[in-house]
């Protein structure tokens, strides 16, 4: 039979041409093995785990990223309670830097950093430098 001829068969199954047969014709016909749907069920599985494994890695990251980020703002915040809080006989400037100390039971902020109080006795336990930023919230530089 050649490729042009419409091959049907005992029981009517299949008409068509000889070429797209779902079973060999002849000796010379090339070998016909059935699909192996649980192996290719299985690897389709494995690279769907694959996949989105790497999709929830990237997106555990990016959670990290964003709740790193969610603790620095609270941490400014609380940094900038404290110094609203604290004794300032000044009015601080964007982008300078300060540095807040405790004395007793409040704070106080001051130009003047930790190391430049030569031998006087300062404002009282050094706690941070910071540094003003434009939403009015302080900038931690260095903790004690």
């Amino acid at each position: 039979m050649t490729d042009s001829t419409t091959f049907t068969d005992e029981d009517g199954s299949y008409i068509g041409p000889a070429s797209l047969s779902p079973i060999a014709l002849s000796i010379g016909s090339p070998i016909i093995r059935p699909e192996d749907k649980g192996k290719i069920r299985a690897n389709a599985v494995e690279a769907m785990h694959h996949y989105a494994n790497q999709e929830m890695a990237l997106l555990k990251k990016q959670a990290d990223l964003i709740m790193e980020q969610v603790r620095d703002i609270e941490s400014r915040l609380k940094v900038s309670e404290k110094i609203y809080e604290s004794d300032m006989r000044f009015t601080p400037v964007i982008g300078q830097v300060y540095h807040l100390y405790e004395k007793e039971d409040h704070f106080k902020l001051s130009i003047i950093g930790p190391t430049e109080w030569g031998s006087s006795k300062g404002m009282g336990a050094y706690v941070a430098s910071v540094k003003l930023l434009g939403d009015h919230s302080w900038d931690v530089l260095k903790k004690a």
